[in-house]
């Protein structure tokens, strides 16, 4: 994906509404990009401030954001789109149960009804936490497990159903290690000043989450040690993040029997069958090291820790759509404390948030009919094959990789599908249940219908045909099962053009390269290029090409390692390996692409500024995002995505054209030796 931590959605999409023809912009036209420029800044020095320094020097971080810029423009805007659509619903007063309107007005009603949550407090989790309470063996403790899974979050360990890696017309079952409160285990590990703040933290958040759910002062104190004890030897037994990038490390296929055999301690019959799976046959196990440690766990650890970690993970789980007193406990640990946020979002974003959340498909049903410009699947299609068409020519011209290995680099490349604008069939939703007497139920009930709907899938066919992003999302993303890209129609729109279309030195930087050229360079990453066109996990590379790749990847992991972001927490090239190639290939894909434009092929200038300049600029305003230190710190430690400053200067640092634009020259921060530039595709 080409998203940072966390999804945003869409940029202003009042085209189809306005009636405004979408002419291109002139000569004469304000220009967004320059306008942004700070001049102050040489493009060698730090490109990503001299493209976007006066749009940040007039636009500080709002206290209830971790940062500001491009996505916070995106997000804004479908927030007071997606809340016009919530309140016209919930105005409604006798909608026709189980419509659409019916289920997007309750529920966000109930969102924004603080009188009753605040009065009801914890008490909708009461029946949840009781079963808890009456834990007294494996069954019962596995059925709790089961039922967090369901409502809340992930407990113990992860679990989905997902493609087979090496049977990608099937599902499978796939465990994984999991189970931690904090964003990533080096939170429990870490020794830098930011980690010790972190946990010096955790432990009175905790505490006071417990004191909410009824336990006395002294008895709140020790049992959120006794939880954060166990998280800690959890963390200590899991992978680093940048281990479990090895497709077939991950991949360890066994049978129910023998996964029983391997963690007897707990009882998988029960969990199966409380989350609806009969009779599994197998399972893929990601880390059988670690679900050997967690057993060991379940021995040692007292019944009274796993019921208290339970009920935690419970309430942290649903903590924001709870009362006050637990929503600010929450916000003021994982937001203000981990991400330096200052304070919560005004209630009406929140829910309208969390209503698109979990009713997605319905509000995008309404999104595509009155809010997506026309012609948008036409143009994104237009892009998308334009990449395509470039990576095929750069593939055939490649002098590391040989020829066995080309022909199926272009079998896989042209197999490619491209899912564009919105789906065909929308979801069915109609045993979905809401109503406006709580809030969290909704939520709960919305869940719930996630986890069923995933697990009605196991012993069926694929459906290759299925969105797992709503057309009102700004992200895209590549799934190698499917070997596709699927690229969410919103991701048409700029902001600064709202009211025409932007020229294409900015939709061939930003679509083409940060979305298609990135998605599909996804399918050749480190991870990616090790499925077949089939989206079957399987080695098609000769041990000669892949020997060459992989040197130049190292080439990827060495620059990003050497980036310092915040204190002297610096990348991990290793674990961003893949987000940084796609970036690398994006961009140039895009480049090769918007030469055979006529914007370029006639030197356009726009705005003052040539093609090139416009196409690199257009690059940076994609990533323009401002973050919070702590925010940094965070994304350093726990994201498979570089910060945005990187993901712009890191692969333009690559790009001999790029150089020639700007007179990037020897001396400048961003000049890199022509020997030490990585170029794969």
């Amino acid at each position: 994906m080409k998203n940072l931590s966390l999804l945003v959605l869409v940029v202003a999409l009042v085209i189809a509404s306005c009636g405004t023809d979408k002419q291109p912009v002139t000569d004469n036209s304000p220009d967004f990009l320059a306008s942004n420029i700070d001049t102050s800044v040489k493009p060698g020095e730090d490109f990503f401030l001299y493209a976007n320094g006066a749009w940040f020097s007039k636009n500080p971080i709002p206290a209830s954001e971790q940062g500001n810029g491009l996505w916070q423009l995106i997000r804004d805007t479908i927030n007071a789109q997606v809340k016009q659509i919530c309140e016209n619903s919930a105005s409604i007063q006798n909608a026709e149960k189980g419509s659409p309107k019916q289920k997007i007005g309750d529920f966000f009603y109930s969102g924004m009804d603080s009188i009753t949550i605040n009065s009801a407090m914890l008490s909708n989790l009461k029946p949840e936490m009781d079963m808890i309470d009456g834990i007294n063996d494996a069954a019962s403790l596995a059925k709790a497990t089961a039922m967090v899974h369901m409502l809340s979050s992930s407990p113990m360990f992860g679990f989905y159903i997902g493609q087979d890696d090496k049977i990608s017309n099937k599902y499978a079952i796939f465990i994984s290690q999991g189970g931690l409160s904090l964003p990533d285990r080096s939170f429990y590990v870490d020794n830098d000043d930011r980690a010790k703040k972190i946990r010096e933290k955790f432990s009175p958040y905790m505490v006071n989450m417990f004191t909410l759910m009824g336990y006395e002062a002294g008895s709140a104190t020790k049992v959120a040690a006794n939880v954060i004890n166990l998280e800690t030897e959890i963390a200590k037994a899991s992978r680093k993040r940048e281990d479990t990038r090895d497709p077939h490390e991950n991949y360890n296929k066994m049978d129910f029997a023998t996964l029983k055999k391997s963690t007897p301690n707990f009882d998988w019959t029960t969990f199966m069958s409380t989350v609806g799976l009969q009779n599994p046959d197998t399972v893929i196990v990601g880390q059988p090291e670690v679900l050997a440690a967690w057993n060991k766990f379940l021995k040692s650890v007292p019944m009274d820790v796993w019921k208290d970690y339970l009920k935690f993970q419970m309430v942290r789980g649903l903590a924001s759509y709870l009362d006050d007193k637990t929503y600010n406990e929450h916000f003021n640990f994982y937001s203000k404390t981990i991400r330096g946020v200052q304070e919560p979002k005004p209630r009406w974003k929140r829910v309208t948030d969390q209503t698109n959340n979990s009713l997605g498909e319905l509000i995008g049903q309404v999104y595509v009919a009155e809010y997506l410009p026309k012609g948008t699947k036409e143009k994104l299609e237009e892009i998308g094959n334009s990449i395509k068409a470039v990576y095929a020519e750069r593939i055939k011209q490649l002098d590391w990789m040989g020829p066995a290995t080309k022909e199926k680099a272009l079998v896989k490349l042209n197999s490619i599908v491209m899912k564009v604008g919105y789906p065909d069939k929308w979801k069915d939703l109609s045993t979905l249940q809401t109503d406006r007497t709580s809030y969290v139920r909704n939520v709960m009930n919305a869940n719930a219908w996630e986890m069923q709907y995933m697990i009605s899938k196991y012993g069926k066919p694929v459906d290759r045909t299925e969105w797992e992003m709503t057309p009102q999302t700004y992200n895209a993303y590549y799934n190698p099962s499917n070997n596709e890209i699927v690229v969410p129609g919103s991701n048409i729109i700029v902001p600064g053009y709202e009211r025409v279309l932007a020229d294409d030195a900015i939709l061939y930087s930003i679509i083409g390269g940060s979305t298609f050229g990135h998605e599909i360079t996804h399918g050749f990453d480190d991870q990616g290029s090790q499925y077949d066109e089939k989206g079957n996990l399987n080695n098609w590379w000769t041990s000669e090409d892949s020997t060459k790749f992989f040197a130049k990847t190292k080439m990827v992991v060495d620059q990003f390692n050497s980036y310092v972001v915040v204190d002297s927490l610096t990348i991990n090239g290793e674990m961003t390996q893949g987000e940084n190639i796609a970036d690398i290939g994006g961009i140039m894909m895009g480049y090769e692409a918007f030469k055979k434009t006529k914007q370029f092929t006639e030197k356009q200038m726009i705005g003052g500024l040539s093609p090139d300049q416009r196409f690199f600029l257009g690059y940076a305003l994609a990533w323009m995002i401002n973050d919070r230190p702590e925010s940094l710190a965070a994304q350093v430690k726990s994201d498979v995505h570089s910060p945005a400053k990187y993901r712009v200067i890191g692969p333009l640092s690559n790009m001999g054209e790029f150089y020639s634009t700007f007179g990037i020259k020897e001396g400048d921060k961003m000049f890199r030796a022509e020997a030490d530039r990585v170029k794969i595709w």
